[in-house]
């Protein structure tokens, strides 16, 4: 970030976590993470959100699903770390205990098509894992759907957008004041563009939640939640995505939006999307940049994950240690093996 970087107060999450030493890590500026090679390596828990035929269809058009593109992500961002992937949507998904969760360092629930205020047994897993989650005290980080689920676990709504979705690039994304000075955000400009496609958005939140960046579009664009031990940090947009992903997803959803009036046909879709195309094999191209009306922040991948890195740097990584010592403590008492 430029060197206008605004001093943060400390913070805190979760009071036996954090000691005076972890509040000053977790407040100090800077863009990149300086400390993601561990011995043992960082354990990431991946929930794919789609269902079966959703990842089949991500599949057939960017080769991976949702959660296989946040492996790859993560395993970039913090060489050497594990990824294990669930699903807990799925009928015969992985069914974690609270106990099971918490031996990993960190929780990402990816994006996905659905729709969490519809009553489905898909949707009624997905609240029943996040609620582990935050049971579980294990950090976690959500992005679009990702961060509805979470949002409805803690009691929160969602509905479907009006008047129309937010498809391709979330335009003009500022902090809130509360954001402004929030750990997730250090490394954000004053305004900033993010890749997103959603149809659906958060309309209350829930008790224990900050609302750290918002738009004219979308009025929640990224939130901490708090329940319990537990504490999410979510944002409605994609960090995790390339703007190849992104190009594909708008290809996908060519019909609706088509029908939302965000384009006249299907060449129009197909222009945008071989555009973000282009930025994703030439990220550096002004020609590019140009056209999609977007800058540095977008075009530049580290600067795109900003906030992924910002939770492994500020929360994930000052807390593992602590939490490990809460779980060795937990398991010498129960009689069980550590195991960490």
């Amino acid at each position: 970030m430029s060197g206008q970087q605004q001093k943060r107060p400390g913070f805190t999450a979760g009071a036996f976590f954090f000691s005076p030493q972890v509040i000053a890590h977790i407040s100090r500026p800077g863009r990149y993470p300086r400390a993601m090679h561990h011995t043992p390596p960082l354990r990431f828990l991946i929930a794919e959100s789609e269902t079966a035929d959703e990842r089949a269809a991500r599949r057939d058009s960017v080769g991976r699903s949702a959660g296989e593109s946040y492996a790859a992500t993560l395993e970039e961002l913090a060489p050497g770390c594990t990824t294990t992937r669930i699903r807990p949507a799925d009928a015969d998904g992985d069914r974690l205990t609270v106990d099971a969760i918490a031996v990993y360092d960190a929780v990402f629930l990816t994006g996905s098509p659905l729709h969490v205020y519809s009553d489905t047994p898909e949707v009624r897993r997905e609240l029943a894992f996040m609620r582990a989650v935050f049971a579980s005290g294990t950090p976690a980080f959500g992005s679009c759907a990702g961060l509805q689920i979470a949002v409805a676990a803690a009691g929160g709504t969602v509905r479907r957008m009006q008047p129309r979705q937010e498809a391709g690039i979330a335009r003009r994304l500022y902090a809130t004041e509360a954001g402004r000075t929030h750990p997730l955000l250090a490394d954000r400009p004053a305004v900033w563009d993010a890749p997103a496609i959603h149809g659906d958005e958060v309309e209350t939140l829930p008790a224990g939640a900050t609302l750290l960046a918002t738009s004219a579009a979308v009025r929640v664009q990224a939130v901490e939640i708090r329940q319990g031990q537990g504490i999410f940090w979510g944002v409605q947009y994609h960090p995790e995505l390339a703007p190849g992903e992104i190009a594909a997803a708008l290809r996908r959803q060519a019909d609706s939006l088509i029908e939302d009036g965000l384009a006249r046909d299907h060449e129009d879709v197909e222009a945008q999307a071989a555009l973000l195309d282009a930025l994703h094999d030439a990220p550096d191209d002004h020609a590019v940049r140009w056209r999609l009306g977007i800058d540095a922040a977008f075009a530049d991948q580290p600067r795109r994950r900003s906030e992924l890195i910002a939770f492994i740097e500020r929360l994930v990584i000052p807390t593992r240690d602590g939490r490990a010592q809460v779980l060795r403590a937990t398991s010498v008492v129960a009689g069980a093996s550590p195991g960490l």
